[in-house]
């Protein structure tokens, strides 16, 4: 009997981009050299690694790097020490002074036997010292030098790095970072490294998770982030967040693997498999002291025509629509009219826009905004007038609502969902200078409810009074 000839069986790869990326506009980069260098010890860079290696290693027009600062997030297992390494080599051959800590003897030894295990497949020249926990290497050719150390709140002080690898960072302290913070001042072209996986409920260290606050919330200056996670805990048996956080998912690591890690503990196979980062003590961007002075009992006064805004969410599962309208106070008053599935369509959308005296809607979600729009016009209204709002509006929409916010200027009646969202929501960053939107800190609340309250405020609160006729004779 003939035999059937073997087919290669095609191996499904983990995500090789970051789930949540901030990463500087940039147009060069040595990322290309470092992977080339790597490469010739032997070993093979995978997709997601030269990607981030690239994003790490840019440079300005001044050829300094782009991002002084740059954090990892990534759950175990991974591959992250040979992220190290590429650009740990890149630096011993164009003459870095490098300081390699982690929080563990072990770690650092490790990082260390690797790094020589490369440049010896490389045959590139360097001299060694193993003393374990103040391991050294250095290359003559070129006078780079790397030292390993394990991290106090005293190593490091009085000594000057170009490159500073904060490796296991979820670990590294206040007093850690004081006594390492300033061994990269010195330089002339300083950069910070952190990579680590989320925080455990045991873990003792905050810079990690302060550093990841203030990127996403636009507050950090040439800075970059990188994470592979999920946004909020999920079952532990769900393969796709398995593919969807580990980039090393069918190479180093297997879905046999993975499923023998579950266990009891859902949470930390959540935070340490799927990158998963605990919100438990994230204040809202919004207190709920704050929402609450803003809620009238009583519909106040109004004044003018309707404004609209619709949110499309980014997930593709829901669509708010809200309205805004000045008072006679001159204040705005904001209220939500829905949030629906947006596979239900626009239908109630496009009706309540036709019944309602709504000057003008501003529609917010790409791939369906122009839908809408298509819907409003097959039904041939007039009015309201259509607004596709830019980057920059959207930035100065959040600008201007939080400072409703702050200045008591905004009225709503306390709905049960717009509360939900106003006093469980934290900021992120939009664009590259300063700008800022709001995200969900609960799973399950629609954020799409606050952003569609926000939109129909903006165009209520720039909406110009209509001019009065004036007759001469």
């Amino acid at each position: 009997m003939s035999q059937l000839p073997e087919t290669k069986r095609t191996v499904r790869l983990g995500r090789q981009t970051p789930t949540l990326a901030y990463v500087l506009p940039y147009q060069e980069t040595h990322g290309d050299e470092a992977v080339e260098l790597y490469e010739q010890g032997e070993r093979h860079a995978m997709e997601w690694q030269t990607l981030l290696i690239y994003d790490i290693m840019a440079t300005n027009e001044d050829g300094l790097w782009t991002h002084t600062k740059f954090g990892i997030s990534l759950p175990r297992r991974n591959g992250k020490t040979e992220l190290f390494i590429i650009r740990e080599l890149w630096g011993l051959m164009h003459g870095e002074k490098i300081l390699h800590t982690a929080h563990r003897t072990s770690t650092s030894h490790s990082a260390w036997e690797r790094l020589c295990s490369v440049l010896d497949t490389a045959k590139i020249v360097y001299k060694s010292v193993k003393a374990k926990g103040a391991e050294r290497i250095e290359v003559p050719e070129t006078g780079g030098r790397i030292d390993y150390r394990t991290r106090t709140s005293t190593g490091g002080l009085g000594e000057g790095f170009d490159l500073l690898v904060v490796d296991e960072a979820q670990e590294y302290t206040d007093a850690e970072a004081s006594a390492l913070t300033y061994v990269v001042g010195a330089s002339r072209n300083p950069q910070t490294i952190f990579c680590g996986t989320p925080p455990t409920l045991a873990s003792s260290g905050t810079v990690f998770s302060d550093y990841r606050q203030s990127v996403i919330k636009g507050e950090a200056y040439d800075s970059g982030w990188a994470e592979w996670s999920v946004e909020f805990q999920v079952d532990p048996n769900d393969i796709e967040a398995w593919y969807q956080t580990n980039p090393s998912l069918g190479t180093l690591i297997s879905e046999r693997t993975i499923r023998s890690e579950i266990g009891k503990d859902v949470l930390d196979f959540c935070i340490q498999r799927l990158g998963f980062w605990v919100s438990f003590n994230i204040k809202s961007a919004i207190s709920a002291v704050e929402w609450e002075r803003l809620k009238v009992e009583a519909l106040p006064k109004l004044r003018g025509k309707l404004y609209a805004g619709v949110k499309y969410g980014q997930d593709g599962k829901t669509v708010a629509m809200s309205i805004a309208v000045k008072t006679t106070e001159g204040k705005v008053f904001v209220e939500c009219i829905d949030c629906r599935p947006i596979k239900a369509g626009n239908a109630w959308i496009v009706k309540f826009l036709e019944a309602a005296d709504v000057a003008r809607v501003a529609i917010d979600g790409a791939g369906h905004a122009s839908t809408l729009v298509e819907a409003m016009k097959r039904k041939k209204l007039r009015r309201p007038l259509q607004v596709l709002p830019t980057v920059a509006q959207v930035i100065a929409a959040n600008a201007a609502f939080a400072d409703a916010v702050n200045d008591e200027t905004l009225f709503h009646t306390g709905q049960p969902s717009v509360v939900q969202i106003a006093t469980n929501c934290d900021t992120r960053a939009i664009g590259g200078h300063g700008g800022f939107g709001y995200r969900s800190i609960k799973p399950d609340v629609a954020v799409e409810i606050l952003d569609s309250i926000i939109l129909a405020h903006w165009l209520c609160q720039t909406a110009r009074p209509a001019r009065t006729q004036k007759v001469y004779y």
